[in-house]
């Protein structure tokens, strides 16, 4: 009895629960397969805000540089790490007397 018990509900898993568990995520899967407008919207409006924020920090970046031209480029100390290790390995490859080395050209 057990036994007929356990084979009625795996028989029902497979061909009830099964393709019901497949269908419904298919349909779930096709209906949510573009975004939205509301979704399009938030985009739209992230976007804008990201290309004023752009604005606003180039205007920052001009007023800055007309302020002190040397901020840029590590010049104050406060460069991030991965110009740093730039700066030091092209410091390393200069030349004794302090001229950049020379490269040679392919013809």
């Amino acid at each position: 009895m057990d036994f007929d018990l356990t084979a009625i509900a795996v028989c029902a898993m497979l061909f009830i629960g099964a393709p019901w568990i497949f269908l419904h995520y298919g349909s779930q899967w096709r209906r949510a397969k573009g975004i939205s407008i509301e979704d399009e919207r938030l985009l739209d409006d992230l976007h804008d805000t990201a290309r004023r924020l752009d604005a606003r920090l180039d205007s920052i970046e001009r007023i800055i540089a007309a302020d002190n031209p040397d901020w840029k480029a590590g010049t104050l100390g406060h460069a991030p790490a991965a110009d740093r290790i730039a700066d030091d390995r092209i410091a390393e490859n200069r030349m004794g007397d302090g001229r950049e080395p020379r490269l040679a050209v392919r013809r």
